[in-house]
């Protein structure tokens, strides 16, 4: 237990010195202040004001920003040690590798996602201070959602960094692999099959298995409860999960998938060579 405590603090350190970490809390924080500045929760839309409105728009800007920044922050973890020789100085200790690499993987979790749940906490604290009314539930489900994504992202990340010999190339393969996931959303996916005749239910399904495609929808569930903006894809979608059953597969499926693809990167990484 100590070991790779002592291995995710030191990644957290590490990440704190780090250039891209301010410029990741100053992109979610800056946010989150310049709504306030503007006046967004005295503004409504879809029935929301307060501080329920400005979340509508901080969701907006994590589906978009929040994947890309944990992929770039989390591809060069083990690729980037092994370039610099960290990782031959690691295991010149009597550290094991299950240790280092679960150790740099909460490290770096930490350090993604408490900056995000900072703005958010922060927005609720500034908005009690103000007497606005707090949209508790909506403000805990976020929560697990961005936990999730976090999860999600953070196992593509490892599973990158494993399976490649040098930064610039993990770098690479993580924006193709964000590209691709933020293009098969809605344009490529949708035109593509429906132009194939594919029935509906299979459209939305394969959707739906892209990780940013559920975190969306999650996010659109828990302020339009019908889904009007999807138009009849809704009630594919609700007579399958049902409201409450798509929030649990939204949160379970990427952090599964997450966890699972940084499994398989241990396993690489196990069976590989270290130096």
């Amino acid at each position: 237990m100590k070991q790779w405590r002592a291995i995710a603090w030191q990644d957290i350190k590490e990440s704190l010195r780090a250039w891209w970490f301010l410029v990741y809390t100053l992109v979610f924080g800056g946010t989150v202040a310049l709504l306030f500045i503007l006046g967004v929760t005295e503004s409504q839309i879809l029935g929301f004001m307060g501080l329920g409105r400005l979340l509508v728009t901080f969701i907006q800007l994590c589906i978009a920003i929040l994947p890309v920044f944990v992929l770039v922050s989390t591809v060069r973890s083990i690729v980037g040690d092994r370039e610099s020789h960290v990782l031959e100085y690691w295991l010149s200790m009597p550290i094991g590798l299950g240790d280092y690499y679960w150790g740099k993987f909460m490290g770096r979790f930490l350090v993604t996602f408490l900056p995000v749940f900072g703005a958010m906490a922060g927005a609720a604290a500034w908005g009690a201070y103000q007497d606005i009314q707090i949209p508790w539930q909506l403000f805990w489900i976020f929560s697990a959602l961005l936990v999730s994504i976090c999860g999600c992202f953070l196992g593509f990340g490892f599973l990158i960094s494993t399976l490649t010999r040098h930064q610039e190339v993990a770098l690479s393969v993580s924006l193709v692999l964000w590209l691709v996931l933020l293009a098969f959303m809605d344009l490529i996916l949708i035109g593509v099959m429906l132009q194939e005749r594919i029935s509906p239910e299979w459209v939305v399904s394969i959707a739906l298995s892209n990780p940013l495609q559920s975190f969306r929808t999650a996010a659109m569930v828990l302020f339009d409860p019908r889904l009007a903006i999807l138009g009849p894809t809704a009630d594919i979608i609700l007579d399958f999960f049902g409201r409450v059953g798509f929030l649990v597969y939204a949160l379970v499926y990427p952090l599964v998938l997450g966890l699972g693809s940084a499994m398989v990167g241990f396993a690489i990484f196990k069976r590989g060579d270290q130096i």
